[in-house]
């Protein structure tokens, strides 16, 4: 966990000096982290885990090491040294290497070339992270869910607000029904009134609020005679 005044500390997996060269300083753009180190292999990555008096926080990795084929010395990162977060810094775009290492728990994938800005994003979710678990033995579903990103969705949201003056929920779920009846035809407010047992104000007042709130909507219809009706449709 990151205390007050403390720095976490980042190891760089890269072959390219220059590209290795760029991210350190763009790590150190970004308060509250320091580079601990910078490998050019994989071997010089895992003796400078094996030999470390203290551990870095953040990986910075490559998928193309010239010692190691594929994601090997991801592996074997995250099964000798679980408590440190990996983001990947590649080139590689394959969707079945993007899927592995998700699969191997990651924290990020970045494709190269690196943006800063892109960058910095990471590693501000990650001090998020840290401080969301400082102190804690328990977390609810609701701080979980906003640790992984998960965003309560639309019908959620509705169900859980309060509904405008004049809106009963239960007579919306009843004029919702209706309209499920015949999604193709869609109803008038007058029949949708006759159907829930209101008058054609009340039913187009629930029918106007469900257009606003864009589950409904309202189209005019042009008859042989008189008048166009506005008749209402599930979106």
């Amino acid at each position: 966990m990151m205390l007050p005044n403390q720095s976490f500390a980042v190891l760089i997996i890269e072959d390219d000096f220059r590209v290795a060269d760029i991210n350190k300083q763009f790590v150190e753009m970004v308060e509250g982290f320091h580079v601990s180190g910078v490998a050019k292999t994989g071997q010089e990555a895992l003796d400078f885990l094996e030999e470390a008096s203290h551990l870095p926080d953040l990986i910075l990795l490559d998928v193309y090491i010239p010692d190691v084929k594929g994601l090997e010395l991801m592996w074997e990162i995250r099964k000798t040294y679980q408590g440190i977060d990996i983001v990947m810094i590649t080139a590689a775009n394959e969707v079945e290497t993007i899927e592995e290492t998700f699969r191997g728990g990651i924290f990020d994938y970045i494709i190269k070339p690196v943006d800063f800005k892109r960058l910095k994003q990471t590693f501000d979710r990650y001090v998020e992270k840290q401080k969301r678990f400082e102190g804690k033995q328990e977390m609810t579903q609701d701080e979980l869910d906003q640790l992984r990103g998960v965003n309560t969705s639309p019908q959620v949201k509705e169900e859980k607000s309060e509904l405008p003056k004049g809106i009963d929920r239960l007579t919306l779920e009843k004029v919702t029904a209706v309209l499920q009846e015949n999604e193709k035809v869609g109803f008038t407010a007058i029949e949708v009134g006759e159907r829930i047992g209101a008058s054609r104000s009340t039913a187009r007042r629930y029918l106007e609020y469900l257009v606003s709130i864009e589950q409904v909507k309202a189209e005019l219809i042009y008859g042989d005679v008189g008048r166009p009706e506005r008749r209402y449709f599930l979106t």
